[in-house]
């Protein structure tokens, strides 16, 4: 990919108060889809603020596990994992319809996301799920989900600005210190390392962060400075 381009995502559409303010300044929009946040209102009010900025959509599928936002580990049986997948994207994918909208992509959730990256057992059984749809899968570059999609849906690899990494290029898991990167200017750097050395297409902000807003326009700002067009991959 050419570092002069970034698609730049972010997790809207799980009821924070500010998604109305991010929308703007991102280029794609994985919007949740009902289980682990918000519902079917939020999913149409997050896909009509999409459409009026011109933001690619993504369905945002994760754990039914409202309590600890999707971000706890779950081992689900084949078919409930299958089923978990399917039912998720084919709602929201109708509301889209609905709405005159197409969802472009899918970036899992949480510890969905993370499992499905370093499980091969996982991937496959979320790829089996996704595969119906026939949309790109996002996630960690050299992962087990990556190889699971290999031969049956496209993949396109994700880094983070607000993340950091671990040596096997896994991210350093949030209960851990120090696994967020708060400096605008760092984020900004490791995001042009990401696409340049690991090959990532698009870079995820988080929209959960309570100074998000700030956060993403700072980031913005600092790649259009260095002449970096923000485009959607999708």
């Amino acid at each position: 990919m050419n570092i002069m381009e970034i698609d730049l995502n972010a997790d809207l559409g799980e009821g924070a108060s500010f998604d109305a303010e991010l929308m703007p300044l991102v280029t794609s929009a994985n919007v949740c889809c009902g289980l682990h946040a918000g519902g079917p209102s939020e999913i149409a009010k997050t896909l009509v603020l999409a459409n009026t900025f011109g933001v690619s959509v993504g369905a945002h599928p994760g754990y039914a596990d409202r309590e600890h936002f999707g971000r706890r580990e779950f081992e689900l049986g084949n078919q409930e994992m299958v089923a978990l997948c399917v039912y998720q994207l084919g709602a929201t994918i109708a509301l889209a319809n609905v709405l005159g909208l197409t969802v472009r992509y899918v970036k899992p959730h949480g510890a969905l996301y993370n499992q499905a990256c370093r499980d091969r057992r996982i991937a496959d059984l979320l790829v089996v799920g996704l595969a119906q749809f026939e949309l790109p899968v996002l996630g960690l570059p050299n992962s087990q989900l990556a190889e699971a999609c290999a031969g049956q849906v496209p993949f396109i690899s994700e880094g983070f600005a607000d993340r950091r990494y671990r040596p096997d290029g896994s991210l350093v898991p949030r209960s851990e210190p120090d696994a967020f990167v708060h400096d605008p200017d760092e984020a900004v750097k490791q995001a042009e390392w990401l696409v340049r050395e690991k090959g990532v297409r698009t870079i995820c902000v988080h929209g959960d962060n309570p100074e998000a807003v700030a956060f993403t326009r700072t980031v913005r700002d600092a790649l259009l400075a260095r002449g970096i067009t923000l485009k959607s991959f999708a």
